[in-house]
């Protein structure tokens, strides 16, 4: 597909075309953004949804408005369970970053299995995610065991069976590998997990809002995500915890905050959290961050996740596509799963000069992302991101590459990217 009036066909039939309408692209017509897997673009209806927050429910409700502001995290959170990631009502809540949700489930997966003393990641997980199961094991004198993982081709459930036994306490990995896109066996890895007696606890920061996730029919046990990735919520806004309703009077997160209280405002000096999702809570939630939630999601839900990935998977097999007439005879090699049923919503090259590649391509207009070593991610957005845009931007990326004016800009990165 390198013919550009096949690719516009493509977007002139695309039932997701009227999304695009529907965010603020920014007065720059010659940019063309392929970093949503990083941030997505702000949803017209958050921009409004904000402005009001501030003018009408700040300024004109004052105190009065956590009479509604109190619910946001749950309402945000039965969204995201019903319309993003295939979980039941009351099983997801919004809630603190990805990296505190973390450190709370895993902390309290750990205290469900006494006894047990080993921890299952891999190697080519997020770092942050590695960082938090790390400080859990050496404070506990536990074992953080790391299967060691292809960056390009992801996790297998070969690799995680080998890594089991019966001292695992916890598994807890990456849905969809944030370097290469690879997507996870879910279904398998957490059977595999609990027939090792183990508990599964489930990344789904580059998943949630790009492709299915088949939380209750894997049976998952706990999960987290962000919101301002694919789900378009804002930079910084904050992330979301699934716990299992089954699990949820049985475990106790290890913050204990008023939020996650049975009687909040009783004020009691005791501590006597409820058996909801609630107490994974902490403290006071951040009223604007919920709001760019709830629309962010609700969008999401409204296009549909299947229809999502299918466009998703279309995105980047036309990606995959270009790479290998147009940039595999420049050097790149792809670093991603071939099959698209193995991806999620990005592809990424390969080549040794990716950093400059990179920086050259800012210059012609498009946004991509960099990732050691030596890789270009691209993320396109299925609800805004036309196959035209592809099209344009690996034309602009072909050019510049078959020309050398990559070579003009500094081959070290900064320390600030």
């Amino acid at each position: 597909m390198t013919n550009r009036a096949d690719v516009e066909k493509l977007d002139a039939s695309d039932p997701l075309a009227p999304f695009r309408e529907r965010f603020a692209l920014g007065s720059d017509e010659n940019l063309i953004y392929l970093d949503g897997n990083s941030l997505g673009r702000p949803p017209k209806s958050t921009l409004a949804r904000l402005r009001a927050a501030a003018e009408e429910e700040w300024a004109g409700q004052l105190i009065r408005g956590w009479s509604h502001w109190i619910e946001l995290a749950r309402k945000a959170g039965d969204v995201l369970a019903g319309g993003v990631v295939g979980a039941r009502p009351g099983e997801v809540v919004v809630s603190d970053s990805t990296s505190v949700n973390l450190y709370k489930l895993a902390a309290a997966a750990l205290d469900a299995r006494p006894g047990r003393r080993v921890i299952v990641t891999d190697d080519d997980n997020f770092p942050t995610d590695q960082y938090i199961l790390a400080g859990l094991a050496e404070a506990r004198g536990l074992e953080l065991r790391r299967i060691p993982t292809d960056i390009d081709t992801g996790v297998t459930l070969a690799g995680v069976r080998e890594a089991l036994s019966d001292d695992v306490a916890l598994v807890s990995l990456s849905h969809v590998a944030y370097r290469s896109g690879a997507i996870a066996d879910m279904h398998g890895i957490t059977a595999a997990a609990h027939e090792a007696g183990a508990l599964m606890l489930w990344d789904l920061c580059h998943s949630a809002g790009s492709v299915p996730v088949p939380l209750t029919a894997a049976n998952v046990d706990l999960a987290v995500g962000c919101t301002y990735k694919h789900l378009n919520a804002g930079p910084g806004a904050p992330a979301f915890l699934y716990v299992r309703s089954d699990l949820q009077p049985q475990l106790r997160q290890p913050i204990w905050g008023w939020f996650g209280q049975r009687d909040q405002f009783g004020m009691a000096g005791d501590y006597d959290p409820v058996d909801t999702i609630e107490r994974f809570l902490v403290g006071t939630p951040p009223v604007p961050g919920l709001y760019g939630v709830l629309e962010g999601a609700s969008l999401s839900a409204e296009a549909g996740i299947d229809a999502i990935y299918a466009k998703a998977q279309g995105l980047t097999d036309l990606m995959v596509s270009l790479h290998d007439e147009w940039l595999a005879p420049l050097g790149f090699t792809l670093a991603s799963p071939r099959d698209a049923a193995q991806r999620g919503a990005h592809v990424t090259l390969h080549h040794p000069q990716a950093w400059q590649i990179c920086q050259a391509w800012q210059a012609e207009g498009v946004i991509p992302d960099f990732r050691t070593p030596e890789r270009l991610r691209i993320g396109p957005a299925p609800l805004y991101t036309r196959y035209a845009d592809v099209f344009e931007a690996f034309e602009r990326l072909r050019d510049l590459v078959q020309e050398g004016r990559h070579n003009a800009f500094p081959a070290e990165r900064s320390r600030v990217t």
